[in-house]
C-alpha cells in the first residue's frame, strides 16, 4: 500500500493536477486524495498545498516526490530481479537516444530483444540533457548518447562506436567526383544543419571553431527529418553522421563526401545510472552493449557509402 500511496504523490507532482493524476494511476481521484492524505499520516508531514484545490506541494512534498521516485523504480527493479530467476527477464525497457545515433539504434535493440524475448522497448528520442534529467529522475532505463563531448555525469558507461562526419550534398556538386571534402570548402555551401540545441550541431561549431571557420546555415532545425527533407531537395547540403548512409542509401542524386582536414571522431555508447544495485533491464542492456562489434559493421557501411560517391 505504501509503494501505491507514493506512486500517487509521484503522479501529482508530475501532472500538476488531481483530477489528471488520477486518471494516469487508473484511480478515482477520491481514492488519490486519500492514499495522499495516508501518506501524509505515515510521514507525519504536510505534503500538498489545497487551497482548496490543489496549489502544489509542500517543500517536503518535492523532497518526498523524488525519494517516492526512486523507492518505486527500486521496487519495479526487485520484482524484475526475483522474476527473472524463474521465468526471464521481463517488464519494458525505457531507452533514450540522442537524434544522431538513431540510425543504427537497432543495431543495439536487436540482438538485445534476441536474447531477451520477453522484453519490449520504448525508444525516445530525446537530447543528451534530457537522457540525463531521465536517469536520475527514474524516468529512462538506459541512454544512448556521446561519451566525451559533454559527457554525463554519474553514469556507466559502454562504448558502441565512433561517429564519423560526411557532406551530403547533390551529385551535381562540383565536389562529387572527388569522394572527400574539406571542412573549408564544405562550411561555404548553402546549408541545413542542426540547431544549437542539440549537441550534435554543438560537436561541429567547437570543430569549426578549431579551424577558425564559421558555420553559417541558412536553414537550421531539431530534426534530422527536416535536414532530410531540405537535402533532398538538392538545393541545401549538409554535415551529418556517417551511419546516416542508412537512411540516404536509396537517393540516386545525392553523394556522401568524407570529411577531411581534419577527419574527426567521437565516440558515441549506451549509458546507465551509476547506482548499485543496478536495474536488471539496465544491467542487461550494458552487458549486450559490451558484447557487440557495431563499429566494424558500421564502418563497413562507410566505405560502400564513400565508394557510392565516386561512381
Amino acid at each position: 500500500m505504501f509503494i501505491r500511496q507514493m506512486s500517487y504523490l509521484v503522479a501529482l507532482a508530475r501532472e500538476g493536477h488531481f483530477a489528471r493524476a488520477a486518471d494516469a494511476c487508473h484511480v478515482t481521484q477520491s481514492t488519490l486524495s486519500a492514499g495522499l492524505k495516508s501518506l501524509e499520516r505515515e510521514l507525519d508531514m504536510r505534503l500538498v498545498v489545497r487551497e482548496p484545490r490543489f496549489a502544489g506541494l509542500t517543500p517536503e512534498g518535492e523532497r518526498v516526490a523524488e525519494w517516492a521516485n526512486q523507492i518505486i523504480a527500486d521496487y519495479e527493479s526487485l520484482k524484475q530481479d526475483a522474476g527473472e530467476y524463474r521465468k526471464g527477464l521481463k517488464g519494458n525497457l525505457r531507452l533514450g537516444v540522442i537524434p544522431a545515433a538513431m540510425p543504427p539504434v537497432s543495431k543495439l535493440t536487436a540482438p538485445f530483444v534476441a536474447k531477451h524475448p520477453n522484453v519490449t522497448i520504448d525508444v525516445r528520442s530525446m537530447t543528451s540533457a534530457e537522457i540525463q534529467r531521465g536517469l536520475d529522475k527514474f524516468e529512462i532505463d538506459a541512454g544512448v548518447t556521446y561519451l566525451e563531448n559533454e559527457p554525463l555525469s554519474r553514469v556507466r558507461k559502454a562504448a558502441l562506436y565512433r561517429e564519423r562526419y560526411v557532406f551530403a550534398t547533390s551529385r551535381s556538386s562540383v565536389h562529387a567526383k572527388h569522394g572527400v571534402i574539406t571542412w573549408k570548402d564544405a562550411v561555404q555551401h548553402d546549408l541545413c544543419l542542426l540547431n544549437d540545441t542539440m549537441q550534435n550541431r554543438r560537436v561541429l561549431n567547437n570543430l569549426a571553431d578549431s579551424l577558425g571557420l564559421e558555420m553559417k546555415p541558412s536553414i537550421t532545425t531539431n530534426s534530422y527529418l527536416a535536414v532530410c527533407s531540405h537535402v533532398t531537395s538538392g538545393k541545401w547540403s549538409s554535415i551529418i553522421p556517417h551511419t546516416f548512409a542508412y537512411i540516404f542509401s536509396g537517393c540516386e542524386d545525392l553523394v556522401l563526401l568524407d570529411l577531411v582536414e581534419p577527419s574527426h571522431s567521437q565516440t558515441i555508447g549506451v549509458v546507465a545510472s551509476d547506482r548499485d544495485p543496478l536495474t536488471p533491464l539496465a544491467r542487461a542492456l550494458m552487458s549486450c552493449a559490451a558484447k557487440l562489434n557495431i563499429e566494424t559493421e558500421l564502418s563497413g557501411r562507410k566505405q560502400t557509402a564513400v565508394r557510392l560517391a565516386t561512381v
